[in-house]
């Protein structure tokens, strides 16, 4: 039973919870300016705990749609689903019951937020799926690792003003951005799979895309300071989220599959960072 247990929880990625991570910054992004900086309890705990259980949820469905390309890369031959710990039918069910758990954690909120929680469900399951077909993957995660956004301020304001959108596109930037440095880790066994992958569409202006859509990412938050009349304390950590950009920089441009690696994983300190910025303006 101990190992079973400790299958399932790799197939849900708890043990690295970096992913969560970037689901939860832009969402508590979203939860803030709707909440005007002074969230509820309960709206926190609704959001926190869901970001957790759709983002596993993601995880199973994504390692029963690779469960035949995984056994062809060395760092994710070992999965769960790939190395027989787990049958494919397991992944899907452990997928519907975390989804199912996820919408009646929703419940006490509008109709608004749960309506929205359908397309979201949508992208999260497609997502892993648009490997074989679109170019940008990547893209598809960013839209589905930003609908915490919208629905933040559907459950809050039972409605979504325009400048929101901007967080959203800014996200759906910053997770091309990450996840094209991720991409380049597996960049050669994707390649020889026939995968795609922003790493690979970029071709070798794959550091300069991803500069770009720091660029575009800064740029909105920018935009949304002088919107909201953000005070001089946003800036400060927003200059701050620059010199984490410019160390990221130096790590992808080596085009090192350990660097590059290490740049994904530390955007969560950048999330963190634009969050702080958010609640302390």
């Amino acid at each position: 039973m101990r190992t079973k247990i400790a299958a399932y929880l790799s197939l849900i990625r708890f043990d690295k919870p970096v992913g969560t991570l970037l689901v939860l910054w832009p969402t508590l992004w979203g939860l803030w300016l709707a909440t005007d900086r002074h969230p509820s309890f309960l709206y926190f705990s609704i959001f926190v705990i869901g970001t957790f259980l759709m983002r596993s949820a993601g995880c199973a469905i994504n390692d029963y749609a690779d469960r035949g390309f995984d056994l062809h890369v060395e760092r994710t031959k070992e999965r769960p689903v790939t190395s027989g710990r787990i049958k494919s039918w397991e992944a899907l069910a452990v997928a519907g019951v975390l989804a199912a758990l996820a919408f009646l954690l929703i419940t006490p909120l509008n109709t608004y937020t749960k309506l929205l929680s359908v397309p979201a469900l949508f992208v999260a399951i497609i997502y892993p799926f648009s490997k074989r077909f679109f170019s940008i993957p990547q893209a598809v995660l960013g839209v589905a690792f930003s609908f915490g956004i919208p629905m933040s301020f559907a459950a809050v304001q039972n409605e979504i003003p325009g400048y929101s959108w901007v967080l959203f596109f800014a996200n759906i930037a910053w997770a091309i951005a990450y996840d094209t440095a991720y991409a380049m880790v597996d960049k050669n066994d994707d390649l020889k799979l026939g995968m795609k992958t922003s790493a690979i569409t970029f071709g070798r202006y794959e550091v300069l895309a991803i500069m770009l859509c720091y660029l575009l990412l800064f740029s909105g938050f920018a935009y949304l300071a002088i919107r909201l009349n953000f005070s001089s304390a946003f800036w400060v950590f927003w200059s701050l989220g620059l010199v984490l950009v410019t160390h990221y920089y130096r790590l992808v441009k080596t085009r090192d599959r350990a660097k590059c690696f290490q740049a994904f994983k530390q955007n969560n300190w950048l999330g963190a960072c634009l969050f702080i910025a958010i609640a302390v303006s």
